[in-house]
């Protein structure tokens, strides 16, 4: 009966594990992070303000920035706000990443961070919008190179 036990179990965890233990998730953004999908849209994040986000240039292979703007109701630009973001691949998720940044603010009051696309494939941009030292905002851009 012992070895008919230890057979079943070979059996099963032979069988069976496998689906569990190395089934990976879907690529998708990253966790607590709204998934964004089309560039340069308004996109409100509370009753005051909205922001727009994008590649200063069509992103290919190598250096490219992107952007982040934030605009009162009134439609005027808002830099009272702290960005912070990252870059990586959902299917390699952590091989290049580049770590949490924050953003730099450029004299005409842009959200800037230079993403550095190393290969071709599915890639997310994300970023976080703070307002003293409170997330108030997390959004993450997928898109394929």
């Amino acid at each position: 009966m012992r070895c008919f036990a230890s057979a079943l179990l070979a059996l099963c965890l032979g069988v069976c594990a496998p689906a569990f233990i190395f089934a990976a998730p879907a690529p998708g953004a990253k966790l607590g992070h709204q998934p964004l999908t089309k560039s340069g849209a308004k996109i409100s994040f509370d009753a005051d303000h909205y922001l727009t986000f994008g590649f200063d240039k069509p992103p290919k292979l190598g250096m490219a920035i992107m952007k982040v703007e934030i605009f009162s109701s009134d439609g005027k630009r808002d830099t009272s706000f702290t960005v912070k973001g990252d870059a990586d691949m959902p299917s390699m998720r952590g091989a290049h990443s580049a770590g949490e940044k924050a953003y730099s603010l450029s004299a005409k009051g842009i959200y800037l961070m230079p993403v550095r696309l190393v290969m071709p494939g599915d890639w997310e941009v994300s970023f976080t919008v703070s307002k003293k030292g409170k997330a108030v905002y997390r959004g993450a851009y997928l898109f394929d190179l």
